[in-house]
């Protein structure tokens, strides 16, 4: 396999002195992606496409009008629209849909000459935990091949995990980049709620989703954020805060005599990993020997996450999902009788059992006589949650966490257990329920040398903060 650089500053380096060219290190990548085809990462590869916009960029580099992002190598969850490509987000459903237009993120991109090498392979519409979910089968991590990178976005971090990219555009609604990440060894950033523009993005919960950042270090990941970040007219929920320069306060040190940070006393207590336990206690121990701030903090809401998260987005999936009905886009079931049995027979054989298992679960919690006792009780509920991190947040500039309670598990372990399953996001949704930055950085390994991450969150829109306290840990 080809030793490519995992920085974006070494990639730069060579590239302006001429000791690497983008089209060199494309087909670098390509024969990592071919050598390592039993992961199943890519749904669609852009070989030829990703070959000849190298080329192009070379040609702007000697002429010294690249853009920012030259020589940054990218995959795309296939949740995300990419012109002219397919789009199946990971289902028999759309298995055969092209997108006519760039989500906004890869547009933004493509402007600042970074590279799309191929859509990645994720849970189908980015439901699951552990990217089994899929049409085109499960991905395997590259660390254990007998063991599940995390989902939904689990190919894109095993594209970066496995240097077949530099960087993967993946997709977050309670976890989907962080968890992955921490199973991956690598880092993941899930931007503030209206950060990055969600336009082009296959909606799974409108309210929670977010387009996010796999990288290997903070500044690789703080230079693509400064590209993709700030508003767009196509998306009424994106926000026009200003855009930092992150890149470079990435590089910049915190004053730790200036800098508090909580823990969540609820997050070290039942049902995480005690090698995990130690080695984030071992982390917190390092921060205070540098001299932070650090305090243990309570989050009184906690026991409600799972619950509250699963209702309200299955809501919001039942309603996102009923636009697949065979009539105005994808898979069409043949042999029906009339309209109504071309719906069942469309949704039947198009959607696998985990999307369905939500779709029903939502539709039940909207439905006559349920709508009070769980979907508004849910959305009061997060109501609770925004406002304990509202709380914490004045009492502290940063929250650290475990990202996961375990390490990665066996394929197949919990496919029969949805339960187990949606309580490897325990530590996760509440980021997406409050519309917090967060990001996983990777915290050490356990006895069979699997990685685990540490989370951080963040002030809504600190971003930058996050980045910078990536470096002390």
């Amino acid at each position: 396999m080809n030793n490519i650089p995992k920085s974006f500053k070494e990639i730069k380096t060579l590239l302006d002195s001429g000791n690497l060219t983008c089209e060199k290190l494309v087909m670098q990548y390509l024969d990592n992606i071919k050598e390592q085809k039993d992961l199943n990462v890519f749904i669609t590869l852009f070989e030829r496409e990703s070959v000849l916009r190298a080329a192009e960029i070379d040609k702007k580099i000697k002429s010294g009008n690249a853009g920012r992002l030259a020589g940054a190598v990218f995959s795309i969850k296939d949740v995300i629209s990419v012109k002219d490509s397919l789009l199946t987000c990971g289902s028999k459903m759309l298995s055969n849909f092209e997108s006519v237009y760039d989500a906004t993120a890869v547009e933004r991109l493509i402007k600042e000459d970074a590279i799309i090498i191929g859509k990645v392979n994720c849970d189908e519409f980015a439901m699951g935990s552990s990217n089994e979910n899929s049409y085109y089968g499960p991905v395997k991590n590259p660390i254990d091949i007998t063991r599940v990178p995390g989902g939904s976005s689990g190919a894109s971090a095993v594209s970066v995990a496995a240097n077949m990219c530099l960087m993967s555009l993946g997709s977050e609604t309670g976890g989907s980049i962080r968890q992955p990440s921490s199973f991956c060894g690598i880092t993941g950033l899930k931007a503030s709620y209206g950060r990055i523009s969600r336009f082009g993005l296959v909606a799974f919960a409108s309210s929670f989703d977010s387009i996010g950042i796999f990288g290997n270090n903070n500044y690789d990941i703080a230079a693509a954020l400064e590209v993709i970040a700030g508003a767009d007219e196509k998306d009424s929920t994106s926000s026009d805060v200003y855009v930092d320069n992150y890149a470079e306060n990435s590089e910049l040190k915190l004053d730790p005599e200036k800098v508090s940070i909580g823990y969540i006393k609820e997050y070290f207590e039942k049902g995480l990993d005690e090698e995990i336990k130690a080695g984030i206690l071992n982390k917190i121990d390092s921060l205070k020997q540098k001299g932070f701030k650090v305090k243990e903090i309570s989050l009184p809401n906690t026991r409600y996450l799972i619950q509250t998260y699963y209702i309200l987005t299955c809501a919001e999936a039942s309603s996102n999902l009923s636009r697949y009905d065979g009539v105005r886009y994808g898979l069409r079931a043949e042999n029906s009788s009339a309209l109504e049995a071309m719906y069942v027979n469309t949704r039947s054989e198009g959607f696998g059992e985990e999307v369905k298992r939500r779709i029903m679960l939502g539709t039940y919690v909207l439905s006559a006589g349920y709508y009070d006792a769980y979907y508004r009780k849910g959305q009061k509920v997060r109501r609770l949650i925004m406002n304990d991190f509202d709380n914490a947040f004045r009492k502290v500039d940063f929250i650290i966490s475990p990202t996961t309670p375990t390490t990665a598990f066996r394929l197949g372990e919990k496919l029969d257990d949805p339960l187990a399953m949606y309580l490897n996001d325990i530590y996760t949704v509440s980021a997406n329920l409050a519309g917090i930055p967060a990001i996983s950085v990777p915290a050490g390994r356990d006895k069979n040398n699997l990685p685990y991450g540490i989370q951080i969150m963040g002030k809504k829109f600190d971003e930058s903060g996050l980045l910078r306290m990536w470096n002390e840990i």
